[in-house]
């Protein structure tokens, strides 16, 4: 089945009670039981939701992977995916990352033995020399968020087989239609739903799709036992935003080339981090792995003072200061004080994060509007 029409099909079935041809919202906490352990397989709706069942089997499907997994919000996604591991264990990842995932390593799961080592992965080849018996992960994101860096997700895999260690791969940035990280040999794909997968700005949810049996039934135990499971209706509007994701990843891509170029042309601007440009660092890794370059972007001014990034902040129209990327309206927002004010600032100093740094979330408006929007912002 073509992508297209796996993200319209996947995981819907007409409900068999009433024929409606979309998944109904079955708002219900609990289900009633014919008699003591006979039931419909649905009991209670922590355990188990057929909304929620649908949009797992179509999370699933557009990733493909066997089981899709669905969580509140894509922290808690990631969460999962930590309490796989035991005090002792040892994570690699990459230095270059969300900041909600910085804070929830570093302040919850450090504080409970688990160490963590945050290094450049441009280079798989460096990943090796940070292996050692207590490594059990190998956590990125590809591209990253927000300087758009490229991680070769095969060549980490190889990596991670070779140790006998997991390999999960944040996909939010990229979303399944750019990129499939289980096909490249990922053990596990992460997405915050509340971007690309939803693409309203109208939903908070998360999801994990893994291949491996054993890894879907711990993520699935851990899933029901602690409980941070999304509502029905959070499910039917991720499943209903699936439904059009490839028409608007289009738009994305597109809007986002013509940004990018426009912005790399400007004479106030002094440099744009989009994968899409040849010269972009593993620019060819992202040829190789993803089927277009999507609409996130970061970049400076060359007045590099917080005063002059505060001030294009300010003063655009259609683009909104806002938190959040991945929805239909077109977004700008400031890293260092926003999605990664939880990361210390020496550390995204170093790790190439200026105070400065703006980055923005491409929607799908007419290019024109955006392109007037950013000139008359930065002047």
């Amino acid at each position: 089945m073509k992508s297209a029409t796996k993200y319209i099909h996947a995981g819907v079935e007409p409900d068999p009670s009433t024929g409606a041809i979309m998944t109904p919202i079955f708002q219900t906490s609990t289900y009633v039981q014919q008699a003591p352990g006979k039931n419909k397989g649905y009991e209670y709706a922590r355990t188990q939701n057929p909304t929620r069942h649908a949009l797992e089997k179509a999370l699933a499907a557009i990733e493909n992977g066997k089981y899709g997994i669905c969580f509140g919000s894509g922290m808690a996604a990631a969460d999962a995916v930590m309490k796989l591991l035991l005090p002792g264990d040892e994570v690699i990842c990459t230095n270059d990352l969300y900041g909600g995932s910085y804070r929830l390593f570093t302040k919850v799961f450090a504080t409970y033995g688990i160490k963590f080592h945050f290094i450049g992965m441009q280079r798989a080849a460096d990943i090796e020399r940070h292996i050692n018996e207590h490594t059990k992960l190998i956590w990125v994101e590809t591209p990253t968020n927000p300087l758009m860096n490229i991680i070769d997700i095969a060549a980490c895999a190889s990596v991670a087989q070779k140790h006998h260690v997991w390999l999960c791969v944040d996909n939010t940035f990229a979303s399944p239609y750019l990129q499939n990280p289980i096909d490249l040999g990922a053990d596990v794909v992460v997405h915050s739903a509340t971007k690309y997968l939803g693409g309203h700005s109208d939903v908070v949810h998360g999801a994990v799709i893994v291949n491996e049996d054993v890894l879907a039934e711990k993520l699935h135990f851990i899933q029901n036992s602690c409980g941070a499971v999304p509502g029905p209706h959070d499910c039917w509007l991720v499943l209903r935003g699936i439904k059009t994701l490839h028409v608007r990843m289009k738009q994305h891509c597109e809007n986002g080339e013509i940004i990018a170029r426009f912005l790399r042309n400007h004479p106030r601007v002094n440099k744009v981090y989009w994968c899409g440009f040849e010269d972009h660092p593993n620019h060819e890794t992202a040829r190789k792995q993803m089927r277009g370059y999507g609409g996130m972007m970061s970049f400076t001014l060359k007045d590099n003072s917080m005063e002059a990034a505060f001030k294009v902040l300010s003063s655009t129209k259609l683009f909104s200061l806002a938190e959040s990327l991945g929805g239909v309206e077109s977004l700008i927002g400031h890293p260092a004080s926003m999605t990664h004010a939880s990361i210390p600032r020496e550390e995204r100093i170093k790790n190439g994060l200026e105070d400065s740094l703006i980055r923005l979330s491409v929607g799908i408006e007419d290019a024109e509007d955006l392109k007037a929007d950013l000139e008359q912002a930065i002047g």
